[in-house]
């Protein structure tokens, strides 16, 4: 069990930092702070630039914490949280990653959350530390965190948007008088 646990959050840790470092450093075809910033505002995420070095610095840390397995509910809680806004952020594409849709956030919530149930395993510094058990009760507090975050940053998303409708009808009604 102890290296399925190893394989398991060493491909969704890594691959995670990986995709935090598409938004900091445009590595791996990633548009960096600028083009990422620019996409988090114009969909309500607003400074974009410094939601941009959030994301990318919550994905590109949780993923490490993750892969190295450490503090893993923690990580995990991280993940639910930046991954569950990126899942919103998708949603209107369906499911599936091939329309754009929120499959890959999903499969990341899945997985950081069973490891948040069944801990790191033996062979992570959590399991070094001796703490590669978590109890269901921290776990699940840990996806409720992440959940819950994820809720009150796209509520202030949406009123943004909702802002911005406001503003812009208002100068619509102003050109038209």
């Amino acid at each position: 069990m102890d290296t399925g646990l190893l394989i398991l959050r060493l491909v969704l840790g890594l691959l995670l930092a990986a995709h935090g470092s598409q938004k900091l450093f445009g590595w791996f075809g990633g548009y960096g702070i600028a083009g990422t910033g620019g996409w988090l505002a114009s969909i309500g995420f607003r400074p974009g630039k410094a939601m941009a070095v959030v994301t990318g610095l919550a994905e590109l840390l949780a993923g490490l914490a993750l892969a190295v397995g450490l503090l893993t509910p923690l990580a995990a809680a991280a993940v639910v949280g930046t991954l569950g806004v990126a899942a919103w952020t998708h949603s209107a594409n369906g499911l599936w990653g091939s329309n754009g849709g929120y499959e890959m956030p999903l499969i990341f919530i899945g997985g950081a959350s069973a490891l948040a149930f069944t801990g790191p395993g033996a062979f992570s510094i959590d399991g070094l530390l001796g703490i590669e058990t978590v109890s269901p009760a921290i776990a699940l507090g840990a996806i409720v965190l992440g959940a819950v975050s994820a809720l009150v940053v796209v509520a202030r998303a949406k009123a943004t948007l909702a802002a911005d409708a406001r503003s812009a009808a208002v100068e619509q009604d102003a050109v038209s008088a």
